[in-house]
Parts: C-alpha cells; structure tokens; sequence
C-alpha cells in the first residue's frame, strides 16, 4: 500500500507597518498573502532516514533524526531547524521524504523562510499526527530560526504565516500574543510591492546587531526605569530623559522603536476608519525612521521610496521587512498602479541596471494542509 502524500501550504507576508518591533515585545500588523512556499511530503518507510529536495534550486540534502547540525548557509538549515525543535518538544518522527517549491521571493522581504518552516512544520504534524496546535507550530518555527540559523527573529513572520485570513491584517502584540482580525478594505487603492532584486550581506548580521543595541539601551533605561522589561514599556518622554547616558547610535535605535510601536496603532485605527491618507502618512514615517534611526535601509530601497514622494495618487511607501534589500510597500490608487510600475521599473533599470519585480498585493488565507 502506498503511503499517503501530504501537501503543505504557508504563505509568505507583508508588514503594514511595524518594523524591528517584533523582538522588542511591541505591535505588529502583517498579513499573509498569495505567495507560498509548499512542501511535499510523505513516509519512506526508514526509521530516521531524511531526504530533501529543493525544486526552486534543484539540490538535494539528506540527514538522520538522531544525528544532525547546522551546515553553512542554505535552506538546510531552516529544514533541520524545524525537525530539531519539533523533536525537542515530544513529536515522533520516522524517516520521511520531502519536496519543496513556491514563490515568495527569497531576500524579498516577504519571509520566505518562515513560509518554508511553517509550511514544513504543518506538514509534519499532519503526516506524523503529532497534534500540534497552531501556536507550538509558530514557536517551534521561530525557535528554528534563532537556533539553527542564527538568527534572532521575532514571532510576527511564523505567526503571520499560519494564522492569517483573507481580507484581513491582523494587529499583534507580540508581548501577551494576543491579536485581533482587521479588515483590509481599500476601496479605490491598492497595496503593491516593489522587489528590488537586491539582499545586502550585512541583512543577517546587522539584524542581530540591531536586536543587541536595543537590549543595551533596555539595560541603560533599567537603571532610571528599574520596573520596565522591553523598550514596548518606554515612552519617548523617558527616553529623551535619559538620552546624555545614552550613545547616539543607542538612542536612535529605541527612539525608532519606541514610535514605531505608536505608529502600529495609530495605523491600525487608521485602516478600521479607512482614514488611508493619515495611513499613508505613517508609512512614510516608518519609512526615514528605518533610514535615519534604525539605519536598515539601502540605496535601492530608498531610490525607490523616493519615487513616490509628491505623487498626489501615492499615500505612503516604504521599506519592508528586515532591511538591506527586498521590497518596498506601495499605497497607491488603484487606476495608477500600472502607470507607476512601469515609470519606477525603468527609472529603477536606468540607476541601477537591474530588473524590478513588482508584485499586486492579495491578502490571502494562512497555512493550509492536504493529503493524496
């Protein structure tokens, strides 16, 4: 008898506004959208034998459940990650063999990793009939990222990815992870994404350097503050008061933080009253707050946002996602989207000499499982 064939789905997702707030026990508001990874699943009758195969790259990589490390850089890392702690919080698991593909962009922006684990973690639990819950699969995820990758990202990608809803954003606190749905209707605009093609090495570095500078400036706030946790618990009043003990850099780094947090709201009660100019507004903030005081932009990012400004048919645009690359968040009018594609993928080709990849936002559902 043939062993049954599982298809796991999980989207990538793009971040309305709230970047770098995610680890800092702050507010979020992602949504999943139409791009996903996938991943085929099923039994090969071994004990502990693990064969994985990369449809996109076309390379293969197999290890045992009971015998395997971190290697280098690559998408291995990201598959033994997610068996490592699954393993690690109880799930039994047999030699299986596994093919993956999609479309989330890699270094987009979009979090095609999270999809990757989130879609390889759903799959697994419906395979292996671990009866997982969505949020030990989002965890699990997350944890696979910090230990076997190396990098120490925040909830909102894995979160984003199994729990979304079509048509809607949803407003996380990554503190108490508690959440709520929020519709995402437009009316006359409409969300794109400019991918700049490009991924700076310094993304994965200076993201853990970015997280270390915040966690020095919560230990210099401590000693004014002794009862605040995260910089989620400090206002700007408090930062300003103690910024003579704090280095520039270290300042600007939670001043970014700390109204990023503020524009997450003000955004999300923006979008519930449809009131899309004053939306616009925060994502352009969002934006120079990530240039000047996070400094996680880059040229390419930055040449793009600047070709929206003073455009009465654009309300807001700015970088996406960990920086260094990837995407730029385009609210725009929907009559308008193609005419500025076209004028930004040639402006963009003509600086730069590469290619944009636009892409029409479709807010979608989050991860999905189906069985052959």
């Amino acid at each position: 008898m043939l062993e049954k064939t599982i298809i796991a789905q999980s989207p990538g997702r793009i971040n309305l506004i709230g970047e770098h707030t995610d680890y800092n026990d702050g507010f979020v508001l992602p949504a999943a959208v139409a791009q996903k990874a996938t991943f085929k699943l099923v039994k090969n009758g071994s004990e502990k034998i693990v064969n994985i195969q990369s449809e996109n790259q076309g390379n293969r990589y197999s290890f045992a459940l009971d015998n395997f490390k971190p290697i280098g850089n690559g998408w291995e890392n990201y598959v033994m990650g997610v068996v490592h702690e699954l393993q690690k919080i109880g799930a039994k698991l047999a030699g299986f063999d596994g093919v993956f593909g999609g479309d989330v962009p890699i270094g987009g922006g979009m979090s095609s990793s999270a999809a990757l684990e989130c879609s390889l973690a759903y799959g697994l639990n419906e395979l292996f009939n671990l009866g997982l819950g969505k949020w030990e699969i989002i965890k699990a995820c997350q944890m696979a990222e910090h230990n076997f990758v190396g990098i120490r990202c925040g909830i909102m990608d894995q979160f984003a990815s199994v729990m979304g809803q079509k048509d809607h954003a949803m407003l996380l606190d990554c503190r108490s992870l508690e959440f709520k749905y929020i519709p995402c209707d437009f009316e006359s605009y409409q969300l794109i994404l400019l991918n700049t093609n490009v991924s700076h090495s310094l993304a994965s570095s200076e993201y853990n350097t970015r997280r270390r500078e915040c966690e020095i400036g919560v230990k210099i706030l401590k000693e004014k503050f002794p009862t605040i946790k995260n910089l989620r618990d400090v206002s700007i009043q408090m930062l300003n008061e103690i910024s003579a003990q704090l280095p520039d850099e270290i300042f600007r780094r939670c001043k970014h933080v700390i109204l990023e947090n503020q524009r997450v709201i003000a955004g999300t009660e923006s979008l519930i009253q449809k009131d899309f100019s004053r939306l616009g507004q925060l994502i352009y903030q969002s934006h120079f707050s990530l240039q000047n005081d996070y400094e996680v932009s880059c040229e390419e990012l930055d040449f793009l946002v600047d070709l929206t400004i003073g455009k009465d048919y654009i309300l807001g645009s700015r970088m996406m996602g960990g920086g260094f690359g990837g995407c730029t968040l385009v609210l725009l009018e929907d009559q308008k989207v193609d005419q500025f594609i076209n004028f930004a993928a040639e402006k963009y080709k003509n600086k730069f000499r590469i290619n944009l990849t636009p892409y029409k936002v479709s807010i979608e559902n989050g991860a999905s499982v189906t069985s052959l």
